[in-house]
């Protein structure tokens, strides 16, 4: 019997890592790659990625010889990032430039999860040939992170996203913080000037995949079908939870003076994504909808314990 093919997660502690793993572990050996933050889940592979050089990660990568790299590891945090730019350039460009030069020397295929806070925020779903426009720290390194992972790397996979799902113990995603705060009867402030195309994390997997096996390379948009408002996303996790949508109340961005600069629109087009596979991402109620489905089929456990 052959081995399964593998897979190398940067960030290996991150929302997006975990839940890749646990969507992956039975078809492939999942390689969790950690830095400052250990988790040991069943079934899976974990590391220390020593980030220091790009000789250090040649070295690791010609010894695990992974099938795929999928660089999740990131400075996220809008905040962090506008408080700290030289860190955040550090971790979101010179980190992901050191991967992409590992992955093009060894001939490794890698996919470089990016961001939708690249644009100004005042149009909507972008394609993926508009010009990026960032007005933060943040999308800007996300963005610089894009244009020098493409150079050095131009077979690698740019995803552009924005994802929810199941998270840890440590890290809550938004569908996460809009449950658990209406489950304990909390009102909940949400904005309903901020649009965007958030994808269920299961499904932006699974079609990340569906693009490595049609070997796809440069940028793709693997976000919903439809564009919605942080308000209607609440609601709609509301209704399908059977929680009490009163306890959610409009809020605006615009009058949080207090926060760095956010785009106001952030969502972005799939039709590329969509023409190449030839099949629909699926709506944002359609992927709520899977997401109370997991809950309730006790897949969610795992992944909140850790």
């Amino acid at each position: 019997m052959s081995q399964k093919p593998s897979i190398l997660l940067t960030g290996g502690s991150g929302l997006l890592a975990v839940n890749w793993f646990f969507s992956k572990r039975s078809k492939y050996r999942v390689f969790l790659g950690l830095n400052e933050r250990k988790i040991n889940p069943d079934g899976g592979y974990v590391l220390s990625l020593d980030f220091s050089s790009e000789e250090s990660i040649l070295t690791q990568l010609q010894e695990l010889q992974p099938s795929v790299v999928i660089h999740t590891a990131g400075l996220t945090s809008v905040e962090k990032c506008e408080n700290n730019p030289d860190l955040a350039f550090h971790i979101n460009v010179e980190l992901s430039s050191l991967v992409a030069n590992a992955t093009k020397h060894l001939g490794i295929p890698l996919v470089h999860i990016s961001t939708d806070h690249l644009f100004e925020g005042n149009a909507s779903m972008l394609s993926e040939e508009e010009p990026t426009q960032a007005i933060n720290v943040y999308g800007q390194t996300k963005a610089l992170a894009e244009k020098a992972v493409g150079q050095i790397n131009p077979d690698a996979l740019l995803i552009r996203t924005n994802f929810y799902g199941w998270g840890t113990s440590y890290r809550k995603s938004f569908s996460d913080q809009i449950i658990q705060s209406l489950r304990s009867h909390q009102t909940l402030h949400l904005f309903d000037d901020v649009h965007y195309t958030p994808i269920l994390a299961e499904n932006l997997i699974q079609t990340v995949h569906d693009l490595l096996d049609k070997k796809a390379k440069g940028i793709f948009h693997v976000v919903s079908d439809d564009r919605i408002s942080k308000y209607e996303f609440g609601v709609l996790i509301a209704e399908e939870f059977g929680l009490d949508k009163s306890l959610i109340h409009k809020s605006t961005l615009q009058s949080q003076t207090n926060l760095v600069k956010r785009p106001v629109d952030m969502s972005l087009s799939n039709r590329k994504v969509r023409e190449l596979l030839g099949r629909n991402l699926g709506t944002v109620k359609q992927h709520i909808a899977l997401l109370h489905q997991q809950e309730l089929e006790g897949k969610t456990q795992e992944i909140q314990l850790l």
